[in-house]
């Protein structure tokens, strides 16, 4: 095992306590993720487990799997076909694997704000949570992770630049790779959890990563720039296999949902003042945040969307979200 990989093991953690004379049969929950432990998503995902334990007097037992404990995405995502773990805490790369439609969301400079992320998927729900649930999944809540920046080892203020430096995408995903390759930039595959071997080693020269993400995996000490322009948001959200939500007892899945809900709500205001905060952190060691030159980057950005798009996300799911992002900007919004 890897000296990294046996320190995640070693971090995985119980994460409600023992409570006794549970009334009525115990369902353990084991929940893989790749959040780093004390991050705002591990912190929420505890609080959120206590929650649970209390609320059905250890009926539902949490047992969290931090720092990518049980694998990357795509290792839990395959995992969860299997009851094992039967929740995870993903984010979109891992969502996308899924079902196709959550690449909505990565879309590059389809949406602007974060008031506008939440319009959108609020209305997109439905459809998700019934695509989730034809594979077997629910979808308990959403969580922000953050926007994606570019960071890289060199600077980077023009989309030439950005085509000179190897860039990481998730590995697996052999459309990314081919939509990368066919406008020009040079992708690297690689599991997440070998991002930062792939800096230390040079084989890659950037990545788009959230600003806390980039702090809490300690990424930025090999990518002393960040440009200053957002790319895309980064969606997390927490799914249970349906398998075993439907072993918990009816009356306590409401409260259940209610946590996941309550969660949803604290990173929805943590995470904004979270990403301003890592990125002075940052800023005091070492990290420059350069200016994207021209336009350029919004209007190649949106070309490159449409294609992206066509390729990757199903048409009823982006008419659904072209439609909600119209209405949330026809109301005066950004």
């Amino acid at each position: 095992m890897k000296p990294v990989a046996m320190m995640l093991a070693l971090a995985v953690v119980t994460a409600t306590p023992a409570i006794p004379h549970a009334d009525g049969p115990v369902v353990p929950i084991r929940l893989a993720t790749l959040v780093p432990t004390g991050s705002l998503w591990d912190k929420g995902l505890r609080q959120m487990a206590s929650e649970w334990s209390q609320a059905t007097q250890a009926r539902v037992t949490v047992t969290i799997f931090p720092g990518g404990a049980m694998g990357d995405e795509a290792t839990i995502v395959r995992k969860l076909r299997f009851d094992n773990p039967q929740a995870a805490a993903l984010s979109g790369i891992g969502l996308a694997r899924i079902d196709d439609a959550f690449n909505v969301f990565s879309t590059p400079f389809f949406l602007q704000s974060y008031d506008e992320l939440d319009y959108v998927a609020d209305a997109l729900t439905p459809a998700l949570r019934a695509r989730l649930d034809r594979k077997g999944l629910v979808l308990l809540a959403w969580g922000h992770v953050g926007w994606a920046h570019l960071f890289s080892t060199i600077p980077v203020r023009t989309l030439e630049d950005l085509r000179r430096i190897r860039l990481f995408t998730a590995a697996g995903d052999d459309r990314m790779l081919r939509f990368y390759k066919a406008n020009g930039f040079q992708a690297r595959a690689l599991p997440a959890t070998d991002i930062l071997i792939a800096l230390t080693s040079g084989m890659i020269d950037g990545l788009p990563a959230p600003p806390a993400a980039a702090l809490a995996f300690q990424w930025f000490r090999h990518t002393k720039f960040m440009v200053n322009t957002g790319l895309a948001p980064v969606i997390g959200a927490i799914v249970m296999t349906r398998k075993s939500w439907e072993r918990i007892p009816e009356t306590d899945r409401v409260s259940l949902l209610a946590s996941a809900k309550a969660m949803e709500r604290r990173l929805a205001e943590q995470v904004p003042r979270a990403e301003r905060e890592s990125i002075a952190e940052m800023q005091k060691r070492g990290l420059t945040v350069t200016a994207a030159e021209g336009g350029e980057w919004q209007s190649t950005g949106q070309s490159l969307a449409s294609t992206l798009t066509g390729q990757m996300v199903p048409a009823d799911i982006l008419e659904l979200a072209l439609k909600a992002r119209n209405e949330f900007r026809q109301r005066g919004n950004r």
